[in-house]
């Protein structure tokens, strides 16, 4: 991460808006999660990602929060302002489109956090047979590569790759995606050759990333909406240690969420009345879900089968 996000006030909010007003010539609203997110930039590229990312929603439907996206070369590099009333956010000279998809995915955050007791997490969910399992961790460990890897199972569904969100329903925590297509890297197939097909035929930006449609390989019925949490895997890497599963108790869990800022680096608040929600939330998720510690310093395979092990066994 090398952005820093700057909440500025209402009177500065329109001083921008007002700004940056000029240059917007593409205006689109999407649906994220029940929030309707606009982005208004003037980079067409931008503007065709982002309906390839997210679902369309009715241009007539009044916005929850949005995003401009614009060029100012008298604003520093990978500039982001937020203004929390209103849940309006400045992406100024940001070229790359997953930290765009990611602060809109946390302005839909802001607001269902907010006003509907809804939480973000920054990971992937899967569903195996019905049970639903979250894969956090650090960036680098992994998590992108191992969810896919798992994908190859055919009784294994997805629900997100990267984000999603999550409701406590009594003793359980419901996860839900809210993106259409997911953003992935072109690399992807060099550790799992079953991806070759759908690297082809993708376009990737300069980063080496496309939004791309998962179910070119694994068919429409195994992009799901949602599913219950059942498992908690977060990643890390470590050589050093040993590679064998590890369960921490639900306080070390907390701990290590906390170190790690909830592994979501996209956070756009961080008040204390934002950090209790956030505690209270993974407190629920801990003692809904078995949390197990998974180290990735092996091979790809070899978490695979660790991972398939916790999972199927």
């Amino acid at each position: 991460m090398v952005y820093a996000v700057r909440l500025i006030k209402a009177g500065e909010k329109e001083e921008y808006a007002g700004r940056y007003a000029p240059q917007v010539r593409y205006e689109v609203k999407s649906e994220i999660y029940g929030c309707c997110i606009k982005v208004l930039t003037d980079d067409k590229t931008v503007k065709e990602r982002w309906e390839e990312n997210f679902y369309f929603i009715s241009q007539g439907i009044r916005s929850h929060g949005r995003l401009y996206v614009v060029a100012d070369p008298a604003v520093p590099e990978d500039t982001v302002l937020y203004e929390p009333a209103s849940k309006t956010a400045f992406l100024v000279n940001i070229s790359y489109y997953g930290w765009i998809k990611s602060l809109a995915l946390s302005v839909a955050g802001d607001v269902l956090e907010d006003g509907h007791g809804i939480s973000s997490v920054h990971g992937a969910c899967i569903d195996a047979d019905g049970r639903g399992c979250c894969i956090i961790g650090v960036s680098g460990a992994g998590k992108t590569t191992q969810t896919y890897g798992l994908l190859r199972d055919r009784t294994t569904r997805v629900v997100a790759d990267d984000w999603f969100y999550a409701r406590t329903f009594g003793d359980e925590i419901f996860a839900y995606g809210s993106e259409k297509n997911f953003y992935i890297r072109a690399d992807l197939a060099t550790v799992w050759p079953e991806y070759a097909g759908l690297i082809e035929e993708a376009e990737f930006d300069a980063q080496g990333r496309a939004v791309v449609d998962l179910r070119l390989v694994t068919g429409k019925g195994r992009i799901l909406p949602m599913t219950t949490l059942r498992k908690v895997f977060i990643l890390y890497r470590d050589p050093a240690l040993s590679l064998a599963p590890r369960y921490p108790s639900v306080g070390e869990t907390l701990s290590i969420l906390e170190e790690n800022r909830w592994f979501n680096p996209h956070l756009l608040v961080k008040s204390p009345l934002k950090e209790d929600l956030r505690r209270r939330f993974f407190s629920a998720l801990c003692a809904a879900a078995e949390v197990v510690l998974v180290n990735t310093a092996g091979t790809p395979e070899e978490t695979q089968r660790t991972l398939a092990a916790l999972i199927h066994g």
